[in-house]
């Protein structure tokens, strides 16, 4: 089908993108700047259209005419998760912004949420769990996915609530952990100053991320509302970084205990992504 995605040159758009590609699906590929889409692999295969929907919309609107589904990712302003521009702005924005959508015929809305939608919850996460955020982020989020719920009483569209946990990959944010752990590694540092690692969190990569965004795009009539993208598995951050030491061969010290624990995130949860296991299920 032809699929209108925004945020298309983030780190999960740029992925989303490709992999919808990967499928033989055509792409409306929204993004601020069109230079920082140049240089990515898709962008010859794909309609481009350089856009702020938080200012006017319709150029997207109209480049994606006749689009079966729409991928909204673009979030300005991350990792910053406190600001109160997340409620103030981006969220009557792009409220305005997906009922508009909505009123031109994209019966399909699949959306990023997050896993900060649950607030300081432990341990397992379901997709039936009640949220509690304490983040403007996470606050502006969950409000969202509500607002469209109740949008969908007023004018019926399929909404698929795509709720990401923790990835990495290319085009990862430069500050998250193994970001700075393969820049201290290629920089050849001594050490690696961390926090004590003991948080148990749920990863994926990035193109898997993608492949299940697409996964569930194919499957809107099994798959809808709210939609756990994570692995199921917890995994400690020293875990993780160790493991990345191994795969990379290095002996980097790691320095434990230099950094505290976020004070926004409980120190174990992870997701249970039983809608997508479901559709990775083979059948009889």
């Amino acid at each position: 089908m032809k699929v209108l995605v925004t945020g298309a040159t983030g780190f999960v758009g740029r992925h989303v993108v490709r992999a919808l590609l990967a499928r033989g699906h055509s792409v409306v590929a929204v993004a601020r700047n069109a230079e920082k889409a140049r240089p990515l692999p898709w962008f010859t295969k794909v309609e481009f259209i350089s856009c702020d929907l938080h200012g006017d919309f319709q150029p997207a609107l109209s480049g994606g005419h006749q689009a079966g589904a729409l991928i909204h990712l673009a979030w300005p302003g991350l990792p910053n998760y406190r600001g109160f521009f997340h409620i103030g702005r981006n969220l009557p924005a792009d409220l305005a912004f997906l009922e508009a959508a909505v009123d031109a015929g994209i019966l399909q809305i699949m959306v990023a949420g997050t896993c900060l939608e649950f607030g300081m919850q432990y341990g397992p996460l379901t997709e039936q769990a009640d949220t509690a955020p304490i983040t403007a982020y996470g606050f502006a989020k969950d409000a969202l996915r509500k607002s469209l719920q109740f949008l969908q009483q007023d004018k019926p569209f399929t909404l698929q609530w795509m709720r990401l946990f923790y990835m990495h990959g290319e085009g990862q944010n430069p500050k998250s952990v193994l970001a700075q752990l393969d820049r201290a590694i290629d920089e050849e540092a001594p050490f690696f100053e961390m926090s004590a690692g003991d948080q148990l969190r749920d990863y994926l990569r990035a193109e898997d991320v993608a492949d299940n965004f697409v996964l569930a795009l194919e499957s809107s009539e099994s798959c809808s509302g709210v939609i756990n993208c994570c692995s199921g598995k917890p995994i400690s951050i020293l875990d993780l970084v160790s493991q990345r030491c191994q795969a990379r061969s290095s002996h980097i010290e790691l320095r434990r205990g230099y950094y505290p624990y976020p004070d926004y995130e409980p120190l174990a949860f992870w997701g249970c992504p039983t809608k997508l296991n479901n559709l990775k299920v083979p059948s009889a």
